[in-house]
């Protein structure tokens, strides 16, 4: 006799285990971090540190740092300063929402203008810092503590928390992620510099092809990642219906596909836990 929807819903040990911070193990090699219970993790400043290394654990910062190599060259192409570049990486944190900024500020746009189009963007990074916060809370941890780690949380930080946090103590795991966050931002300031100055020799066609390694990654990277039949329903889905999303020349392709492609998926998710 199969659960009712209600039964499911209360069923608080699965809810507990799945929203509350419980991470499910890739099926890959494991990061060379110390073991849960080892002595390295007993301090707050070794755990950054940790966090910090890590950056050289993933192939997404070399992505980064190709990326925003683009970004600051499209920033000295558009006549910005380095400093106004370097502030934008440093706050807006969201390598999509930097090239929406610069690009309509350079074509003409008021800053309210191009405020509401970086807000619009961001508005998908949402979802992931509801779903990343939780894996590093406590039951003591005050508020004040995650507004760092929520500032960071962009899609390879994301990306790489369900990849690393599982072997990180969880009263660790803010201070790990303040690291890795620290890091990939300084990688990317770094990135921002050397692009600027290189402008002048950087080619149109090789600047938008190093723009374009982002979302190639980030598409490889979800494909990676994805463990659960939902996950896999909704990547081919937003694949498959963004071309039609785009026949409707609304601006909100993206948006539109993503939303019913989710949508679709959380229903597959809905019912296979109905009939489990």
């Amino acid at each position: 006799m199969h659960a009712s929807p209600a039964a499911l819903f209360l069923d608080a040990s699965r809810r507990i285990a799945r929203y509350a911070g419980t991470i499910p193990q890739p099926a890959k090699t494991p990061v060379a971090l110390p073991p849960l219970d080892s002595p390295q993790w007993q301090s707050p400043w070794r755990a950054f540190a940790w966090g910090l290394r890590s950056i050289t654990q993933t192939i997404l910062t070399l992505v980064l740092f190709a990326t925003y190599l683009g970004i600051g060259a499209l920033a000295h192409d558009t006549h910005f300063s380095l400093l106004w570049a370097l502030c934008s990486t440093l706050f807006v944190w969201a390598g999509p929402a930097q090239i929406i900024l610069i690009t309509t500020l350079g074509s003409g746009a008021t800053v309210i203008q191009s405020a509401i189009a970086v807000t619009v963007s961001a508005v998908r990074l949402f979802p992931m810092v509801v779903s990343v916060l939780p894996l590093m809370r406590t039951p003591t941890t005050k508020r004040r503590e995650l507004f760092f780690a929520a500032h960071l949380t962009a899609v390879t930080l994301w990306v790489e928390c369900h990849r690393f946090l599982p072997q990180v103590p969880r009263e660790r795991r803010i201070a790990f992620v303040n690291g890795l966050g620290f890091g990939l931002v300084s990688v990317c300031l770094t990135a921002n510099t050397i692009g600027y100055f290189l402008a002048a020799n950087l080619t149109q066609t090789l600047g938008a092809a190093i723009l374009l390694l982002t979302p190639l990654s980030f598409l490889f990277s979800t494909a990676r990642n994805s463990r659960e039949v939902a996950d896999v329903v909704a990547l081919v889905l937003g694949i498959l219906l963004y071309p039609l999303a785009a026949k409707m020349n609304s601006g909100l392709d993206i948006l539109v596909s993503g939303l019913a492609a989710g949508t679709i998926a959380y229903g597959v998710h809905w019912w296979r836990e109905v009939r489990a």
